[in-house]
């Protein structure tokens, strides 16, 4: 085959669009041109890329497979070219951040902190929960990840740099948050849970707690994200477990109280992640070594869990 990026980039912007016309006013070519282009792709792999049924412009099976490649071959070149716009100036260029919604809190602190220190530097965030992390890493959309325990099926670098203290929260008025007695674990296991859903981290390690004690909890309610976990449980609906990360708000507010439970926290580790083999770019790298060195400095009373 002999492909030139000038096809793929046609090719690409007539699958995005699903039209040779929308395609050609995007590259400032002419419809017949964009015709032709996709036409010699199509006689140099020998095989249909597009089909058209009624009005509507599809891709051939033939022509799904030519678009994963030629992402990756785009987002290749993207790399490159943050690459050597890198090695001209250090402190510039893109980074791309994904972080768990529980580590949002102090996440976005060390990301001000480095912003500082790089103000040239253009810094993307986005806080999402466990399972997109884990897409974004398989497909490599991401820099560095702020996570939990990494996945052990994929090929990745993860550090920890910081402790993580899962605690169980209930609302002031609850019974079990009269007093300062210290409570027993089986004074929990009758209360119903609010939790996080399943597949998530802190769901995950809970899970593990319980099976290594040989306890069952009830759970009444799932959220998918943090924020509402910790309203529902301040509305009353139960009992939570989070990250204490999460919690200083609601604890000044007087929103939430941390129970006094036998066996807690469940302290895990916060890692920051990258595929193995990724060619980190120096502004990368720069951010990895911030956060194993900086991150208890950023937000002192987070290492410390208060």
């Amino acid at each position: 085959m002999h492909l030139t990026l000038r096809q793929l980039q046609v090719f690409a912007a007539v699958a995005e669009h699903a039209s040779f016309s929308k395609a050609a006013a995007e590259l400032h070519l002419t419809q017949p041109a964009v015709s032709i282009q996709v036409k010699h792709l199509e006689e140099s792999i020998g095989l249909p890329l597009f089909e058209r049924i009624g009005k509507k412009l599809f891709l051939t099976e033939a022509g799904s497979e030519l678009r994963y490649y030629s992402q990756s071959i785009a987002q290749q070149l993207d790399d490159a070219r943050e690459v050597f716009a890198q090695l001209k100036d250090a402190s510039r260029g893109h980074l791309r951040v994904a972080v768990a919604t529980t580590a949002n809190s102090f996440a976005s602190h060390l990301l001000a902190a480095f912003s500082r220190l790089y103000p040239n530097a253009v810094l993307s965030l986005d806080v999402t929960n466990r399972t997109s992390l884990i897409r974004q890493l398989r497909n490599n959309e991401t820099d560095m990840v702020i996570m939990g325990k990494p996945p052990a099926e994929l090929e990745l670098v993860g550090e920890p740099f910081m402790d993580n203290p899962l605690v169980v929260i209930a609302a002031p008025g609850h019974p079990l948050a009269t007093g300062d007695r210290r409570l027993r674990l089986n004074a929990i296991t009758d209360e119903r849970f609010v939790m996080r859903e399943t597949g998530s981290g802190t769901r995950a390690a809970m899970q593990r707690f319980l099976t290594e004690h040989g306890l069952e909890i009830t759970i009444g309610m799932e959220m998918t994200s943090n924020e509402a976990l910790k309203q529902a449980v301040a509305a009353g609906l139960g009992l939570g477990v989070t990250s204490r990360h999460t919690l200083q708000p609601e604890l000044q507010a007087g929103q939430l109280v941390v129970l006094d439970v036998a066996h807690f926290p469940i302290v895990r580790q916060w890692f920051v992640v990258h595929r193995q083999g990724k060619r980190l770019s120096p502004i990368a790298q720069a951010f990895r070594q911030f956060v194993i060195a900086e991150a208890g400095n950023v937000w002192p009373a987070v290492a410390a869990g208060g």
